[in-house]
């Protein structure tokens, strides 16, 4: 304990050991010094048996024949391709089955959401019978299930359930007409996106108005019109310059057309309908936190149920809902590597599985596999994170 000299009026120093700040440093020191220790020898120890194992270590291996194919590729692959370019095919896969599974699943999650709140008992209890029985299932057992019980009994291609527009269904998945676009579709998507450019920028006139004179103006329909009308106007000016090639059935497969592959489904739909019923919570939670006082004072303004729920309560749910929606996106994304019991061609599938079997460079592919999903939660952290702010509530 520190004395206080009072003859000189000022207190005498400690002991170093006795002082808090200088044995938090030694005690940080040793840690760090630990940690380093640990990791030396776990490097180490891996150099050691890859040099015993007779594995060249470094990435050159990606540069190397893959020799296996891939049946779902978003990018041209073939047995003669790389290892470099079967990782991003995985990859590929993976950003596109977890972009539509959380486009999907917040809208299913929203509607689940809000019907658990209805004051229909029909809607109210389908709702809370869904959450309560899906949320409550393995993941992994729903994904056997869509896969196994849905969609490989399906009748095969020569009995394909025809749906509309061209598009068979059967137990190869579904096979749609491919688009094929001629060069003035060039003038169409240009279109397409000043359409777009002009829609946002509109909104934000319409909203700086609203703020200056108090009127409405009406944002959703002329942006219905930009982004559609417009778009259509030019295809029908430029002559439609774009053709379909329909699939046909030969002996026995289809031929021609754009394969989607049922592991490909059987993971969609189960990723869809399991992190929907935990949005569902998360959104019925959301928009109790709201005050029934907004509800009633948007009431007295004249505004229905529906006005309500769009510009007053979801708004102010929104910043009870997004932290906890961030997590279930970064839950969807990683629960996807869950692919490799349907044999969907994902990231883990492919490069954390063919590619690791065939090379046995376990700690460059692991490392890289790791170092794609951490990536991929910090990106969409820091959007959901920049989003939050956004739509936050400024208090003054």
């Amino acid at each position: 304990m520190a004395t206080i000299d009072i003859e000189h009026g000022a207190a005498s120093r400690v002991a170093w050991y006795n002082d808090p700040r200088i044995r938090g440093l030694i005690y940080q020191a040793l840690l760090v010094a630990v940690v380093a220790f640990l990791l030396y020898e776990a490097i180490s120890n891996a150099a050691e048996n890859l040099r015993r194992a007779n594995i060249a270590s470094g990435f050159g291996f990606l540069n190397a024949t893959a020799g296996f194919s891939i049946n779902q590729k978003l990018i041209e692959y073939s047995e003669t391709s790389t290892y470099g370019r079967a990782f991003l095919v995985g990859l590929l896969n993976t950003l596109i089955v977890a972009a539509i599974g959380i486009l999907l699943a917040t809208i299913l999650g929203f509607i689940i959401g809000i019907a658990r709140l209805s004051r229909n008992f029909i809607i109210n209890r389908m709702a809370y019978v869904y959450v309560e029985v899906v949320r409550n299932l393995p993941l992994l057992l729903q994904l056997l299930f869509w896969y196994n019980a849905v969609l490989t009994p399906l009748p095969a291609p020569r009995n394909s359930i025809e749906l509309p527009g061209g598009i068979f269904l059967n137990n190869r998945g579904i096979v749609m007409p491919t688009p094929v676009l001629e060069s003035a579709m060039a003038i169409v998507a240009a279109v397409i996106l000043a359409g777009v450019v002009a829609a946002f920028a509109y909104r934000s006139w319409a909203r700086r108005r609203q703020l200056e004179t108090g009127m409405q103006y009406p944002v959703f329909r002329v942006a219905l019109l930009l982004v559609i009308g417009l778009p259509a106007l030019a295809l029908v000016l430029t002559g439609f310059p774009i053709s379909f090639e329909v699939p046909e059935l030969r002996g026995f497969n289809f031929a021609g057309g754009t394969p989607i592959y049922p592991e490909f489904f059987a993971l969609l739909i189960g990723l869809v309908t399991y992190t929907a019923a935990f949005i569902a919570e998360i959104v019925r939670a959301g928009i109790l936190a709201v005050s029934h006082g907004q509800t009633e004072a948007g009431a007295a303004l004249g505004f229905r149920q529906g006005k309500i729920l769009r510009l007053i309560v979801i708004p102010q749910a929104m910043r009870v809902i997004i932290p906890p929606l961030t997590s279930q996106y970064l839950n969807l994304t990683k629960n996807s590597s869950l692919a490799v019991a349907i044999g969907y061609p994902d990231l883990v599938q492919v490069f954390a599985g063919t590619v690791l079997n065939q090379t046995g460079q376990a700690v460059e592919v692991i490392l890289i596999t790791m170092g794609v999903y951490l990536t991929i939660s910090l990106v969409t952290s820091a959007f959901m994170n920049w989003y939050n702010r956004r739509v936050a509530l400024t208090e003054r």
